[in-house]
């Protein structure tokens, strides 16, 4: 029994069909190239502020130094304070002050976080506003 290749019949069609491959080629160069050439978006937001002069600072707010030593000592403007009452009148005074001073809270490094925190909830039980935290660099490694 002889075996055919093909079509029943022994007729050979024409395979008639379109090599895609170079189509495809073309269009990723000409994607590649658009994308090239379209221009950076910029979201920016163009605004016309008004220019004017802030108001001058009439008065310059006094600035007490309140440093923890790394033992818990306790120092206001370089004056060590004996006791935890001394520290809490004056908090007191400088919260009632009109307007109060800037208070610049700065703690060792080797200070126990007991006595900070003692320091800032004392500060804000007293009604102190004007606290800071000063000489962070120290903290970073």
């Amino acid at each position: 029994m002889a075996m055919t290749v093909g079509p029943p019949g022994g007729e050979d069609e024409v395979m008639i069909d379109i090599n895609t491959t170079p189509l495809i080629d073309v269009m990723l160069v000409l994607l590649v190239m658009l994308i090239i050439t379209i221009p950076v978006q910029t979201h920016a937001v163009r605004l016309d502020m008004p220019q004017g002069n802030p108001p001058p600072v009439l008065m310059q707010p006094d600035i007490v130094h309140l440093d923890i030593d790394f033992d818990g000592t306790i120092s206001w403007n370089g004056t060590v304070l004996p006791d935890r009452a001394t520290l809490e009148r004056y908090l007191r005074a400088a919260a009632q002050q009109n307007p109060q001073p800037e208070i610049h809270l700065a703690p060792n490094k080797l200070v126990k976080y007991a006595y900070v925190a003692m320091v800032l909830a004392e500060s804000q039980r007293l009604g102190v506003v004007k606290l800071g935290l000063v000489g962070n660099e120290q903290f970073r490694e």
